[in-house]
């Protein structure tokens, strides 16, 4: 098996062949099938396919798409990229114990999936708060307060 790199795919210049192709594979029923440049044809498993419906889309919308596969190890930079984060803080996430990583030497790595499972539970968290703060603010009929906001100069 070859290793897989990431890889960026820009959208193309033109993208009304990618809406045609969409539009026709959100109608499509049954299985998908693929078929190689030589004739040969394969049957797609349902993930496959909804993956490969979803990068269209993507495209079509003008999006650049990058694969790269789960098992990915990052540095701490690329996580905290990935994250929106600065990669001190993102540090300081790891030596707080929230996210897994490996080091060897000096150099920390964290695993792709690790960041996307801390990122989907970050997800969440900050929703509760929310919740919690519209519900407060409700409580305090803060949304039909009259009062005018304070100069922060």
């Amino acid at each position: 098996m070859t290793a897989m790199h990431d890889r960026t795919v820009l959208p193309p210049d033109e993208p009304e062949p990618l809406n045609r192709m969409v539009e026709a594979m959100r109608k499509a029923e049954g299985p998908a099938t693929l078929v190689g440049p030589d004739d040969v044809k394969w049957e797609l498993p349902p993930e496959a396919y909804r993956v490969l419906r979803e990068v269209l889309e993507a495209m079509a919308d003008g999006l650049a798409i990058t694969v790269v596969p789960q098992h990915t190890r990052l540095t701490t930079q690329e996580a905290a990229d990935m994250l929106g984060i600065s990669r001190p803080t993102l540090v300081k996430l790891l030596s707080d114990g929230e996210m897994p990583y490996e080091q060897r030497g000096r150099h920390r790595r964290v695993l792709l999936t690790d960041v996307l499972s801390y990122q989907g539970r970050a997800r969440v968290e900050r929703k509760k708060h929310l919740d919690s703060l519209v519900t407060e603010a409700a409580e305090y009929d803060l949304y039909n307060s009259t009062a005018t906001p304070r100069s922060t100069r």
